[in-house]
C-alpha cells in the first residue's frame, strides 16, 4: 500500500440523532401519561358523584307535548368492542325517574327502536334528540298523526317499564341494541307534562379511572427515564487516528 494512503475508516455512529429520537419518544410518552392521567381523575371524579345506589343522576327536567307520546331519539348501543375492553357483559344499569306534572298517571318505558317506531306510526308524537347538558336544552320534533294512542301497558314491546300516579321509577339493565324511551299518559291520551330525571349505573368506572392513572404513572416514569438519556451528554471520542497505547512491558512469574 502506497504510503500517502489514508488508512480505511469505519462509518461512525450519530449520538446526535439517537438523542434526538429519545428526546422525541420522551415527549410522546409523557402526552400520553398526562392523557391518562387527566382521564383517569376525571373518571374518578365522576365516581366520586354516585348517590347511596351507586348512580350518577342528572337534575329534574321538565318535558311536555301536546301529541300523545315523547319519544327519545334512537339510542344505539353498540357493546361488542366494550366488552371485550371491559373484560364483562354487564354495562351497567339506567334508572328512569319521571313525575308527572297534570295529575294524570303516567307510563315510562324502554323499548327496541323498531317497536316504538310500529307502535306510534300512526299516532301523533313527539321525538326528543340533540339533549345539551349545560346550559339544559331539547330539541323537539312533532309527528302528525291520531289524537290518541293505545294504552302502552297494552303492549307487549317494552324492555322495562312502569306506570301509576305519582312518580314512577323504572329500572332497566343496559343491552346491546337501538332503543328509545317513552313518556306518555297511561291511557295514552294527548298533552304529555312529566319532569324527567334519569340516571346510570357504571360498575367499572371506579376501576377503569384508577387503571388509567397507573398506566399513566408508569408512562410518565418512561418519559422522565427518556428525556435524561436524550439530554445526557455524550461521552468524548478519542480524536481520529490517535495512536491506541503501547502495551507494557511483561513481566516474568
Amino acid at each position: 500500500m502506497p504510503a500517502d494512503t489514508p488508512p480505511p475508516t469505519t462509518p461512525r455512529s450519530r449520538p446526535g440523532a439517537a438523542r434526538a429520537g429519545l428526546l422525541v419518544a420522551g415527549a410522546v410518552a409523557a402526552v400520553l401519561a398526562l392523557a391518562l392521567l387527566i382521564g383517569g381523575g376525571v373518571a374518578l371524579w365522576i365516581d366520586g358523584k354516585k348517590d347511596d345506589a351507586g348512580y350518577l343522576s342528572t337534575s329534574r327536567h321538565e318535558f311536555s307535548a301536546r301529541t300523545a307520546a315523547l319519544a327519545s331519539d334512537n339510542l344505539d348501543l353498540d357493546l361488542d368492542g366494550a366488552q371485550r375492553v371491559v373484560g364483562s357483559t354487564d354495562f351497567g344499569k339506567v334508572r328512569l325517574e319521571v313525575s308527572p306534572r297534570t295529575g294524570r298517571p303516567v307510563f315510562v318505558g324502554i323499548a327496541r327502536t323498531r317497536d316504538v317506531s310500529a307502535y306510534l306510526r300512526r299516532v301523533a308524537h313527539t321525538t326528543v334528540r340533540d339533549i345539551d347538558a349545560w346550559p339544559f336544552s331539547a330539541h323537539q320534533h312533532d309527528h302528525p298523526g291520531a289524537r290518541r294512542a293505545a294504552a302502552p301497558a297494552t303492549r307487549p314491546i317494552w324492555a322495562a317499564s312502569a306506570q301509576g300516579a305519582g312518580e314512577q321509577e323504572l329500572t332497566w339493565r343496559v343491552r346491546d341494541g337501538s332503543w328509545s324511551v317513552v313518556v306518555m299518559n297511561a291511557d295514552g291520551s294527548p298533552g304529555v307534562d312529566a319532569d324527567v330525571r334519569a340516571g346510570a349505573k357504571v360498575p367499572f368506572l371506579g376501576t377503569a379511572g384508577w387503571s388509567a392513572m397507573g398506566v399513566g404513572g408508569m408512562l410518565l416514569a418512561l418519559a422522565a427515564a427518556l428525556v435524561v438519556l436524550g439530554l445526557r451528554p455524550p461521552r468524548p471520542r478519542p480524536p481520529a487516528g490517535t495512536p491506541a497505547p503501547a502495551p507494557g512491558p511483561m513481566v516474568a512469574a
